[in-house]
């Protein structure tokens, strides 16, 4: 599935510097069960994590982050989980999520991983569906998982087919995951 980024937008890999602007944007969207700022700057500085970010990239402006996700997968191990995925509350509905969560994939893919698991809020049917599309199966329900709301958690799963030979890297390039400024 291809994912494209709307003009001014950019994905990179994130970087611990980035932690103040991924927290804005978790509270912003996780009004009452955000990350704490430790558990996401120990997300952020792991070995085994993949986070990106998309940032505007306006000329004469400081990149602002409009949103944000992460990947873990420990070194050799076939399985991944998604951790987290956000976007701005105005600039959803335009395929930011596709775009961060096909990264998550693909980067899953080069790191050999054939099974990813994630969690998804009961009451939030637009990830549900977007999940969904991407192949992604309920397998169970963690119930009152999203605390303080008690909300349930969908666990959903998903195989993944090898990445192609041809394009080895993402839809961004490996230059700009690269990128650590």
């Amino acid at each position: 599935m291809t994912a494209v980024l709307p003009e001014g937008l950019r994905l990179r890999r994130a970087h611990p510097q980035d932690l103040d602007d991924v927290m804005w944007l978790e509270h912003a969207s996780f009004p009452t069960d955000a990350w704490s700022a430790s558990q996401m700057s120990g997300e952020l500085h792991s070995p085994h994590g993949h986070y990106v970010v998309i940032e505007t990239t306006s000329e004469g402006t400081a990149p602002t982050v409009v949103g944000y996700a992460g990947l873990s997968s420990l070194p050799g191990n076939p399985v991944a989980d998604v951790q987290t995925i956000a976007v701005a509350a105005d600039q959803r509905g335009k395929g930011l999520g596709r775009v961060l969560f096909t990264e998550l994939l693909d980067e899953a893919r080069r790191r050999g991983v054939h099974e990813v698991f994630l969690e998804v809020r009961a009451d939030n049917p637009v990830a549900q569906a977007m999940y969904s599309a991407f192949g992604f199966e309920q397998i169970a329900v963690r119930p009152r998982y999203y605390q303080p709301d008690g909300v349930d958690a969908w666990v959903m799963r998903a195989e993944l087919p090898a990445l192609p030979t041809t394009t080895g890297v993402g839809p961004i390039g490996q230059e700009a995951l690269d990128d650590r400024g």
